[in-house]
């Protein structure tokens, strides 16, 4: 079974346990050919309850026209779980859409059951890079470099983005994904179970490798990830819809409006043990 196939299996299994409610909103940023500005990355669907599920806007420019023909009338009063489960067509449009309703429904289902989310732990403190450590990184943090190269750790970057290699030639950036072979800690973007490259990512992992993957567009139940062998999922759920809803139309921050997540799979009880209210995540 595919990834894809295992996040479509967890919304059916949740659709049939929870009342879903429908799509009340959807925020799309203005399309940017050649790629979004950093102002302009993400969309969002809200569902009625206050639930919103955000997406990477990754869509290339042939896909402009289509874009921006959707109508918020296109969304309004759907259930969710249609669109989540077009997770997988290969078709850039529905994988963006879709994701955002795989976000939207596992955050409703977070509210109802008062699921307990990890907010306090730092998902890339959990590396704990040290000297002797090959660090696999896919996508560039930049941020994280310095720390890397402070505690005399071996660094590979692997980036689908080509330009990236000439604007840092100072940097080990490969698109040789089986360079990860190597490498004891992988520190990877929530962006490449949007763009079809994580399993294959996870295919050139070792077995004992520690596997990170990160970023705003995981605000989902880890499992599918840790079935992969994933060890920790550091993303954030939308704590207040209407808040964050205004706010990424005017191009703030985010702010108090979202809160960080940390699913740790060794103390992850699991999305089933939601309903005796006794499911938690790491630190709880």
């Amino acid at each position: 079974m595919s990834l894809k196939e295992e996040f479509k299996k967890m919304i059916t299994d949740l659709s049939t346990k929870f009342a879903l409610p429908p799509i009340a909103n959807i925020f799309l940023p203005p399309f940017c050919k050649g790629g979004q500005p950093q102002d302009a990355q993400f969309m969002a669907i809200g569902l009625e309850g206050g639930a919103v599920g955000v997406s990477f806007v990754l869509l290339p420019d042939e896909k402009m026209e289509e874009y921006t023909a959707l109508q918020l009338s296109d969304f309004v009063d759907i259930p969710p779980r249609r669109f989540a489960l077009e997770f997988g067509y290969d078709d850039p449009l529905k994988e963006m859409i879709g994701l955002a309703a795989i976000n939207a429904i596992c955050q409703h289902v977070m509210r109802e059951t008062k699921f307990e989310v990890d907010s306090a732990t730092d998902s890339l403190g959990l590396l704990s890079i040290s000297e002797g450590d090959r660090v696999g990184m896919v996508g560039l943090f930049y941020g994280l470099i310095k720390t890397i190269k402070k505690a005399n750790a071996e660094l590979v970057v692997i980036e689908k983005n080509e330009q990236l290699i000439q604007k840092y030639p100072d940097l080990p950036i490969t698109m040789d994904a089986s360079k990860l072979s190597t490498c004891n800690k992988i520190l990877c973007t929530g962006t490449t179970i949007l763009n079809n490259s994580l399993d294959e990512i996870l295919a050139h992992c070792s077995s004992d490798a520690f596997v990170s993957i990160i970023g705003p567009t995981a605000g989902y139940f880890p499992d599918p990830l840790f079935v992969r062998g994933v060890d920790v999922v550091g993303g954030r759920i939308v704590k207040n819809g209407p808040l964050f809803l205004q706010r990424i139309a005017e191009k703030k921050r985010w702010g108090d409006a979202t809160i960080r997540t940390c699913f740790q799979k060794k103390t992850y009880a699991g999305k089933a043990g939601k309903t005796s209210g006794t499911s938690k995540t790491s630190g709880s």
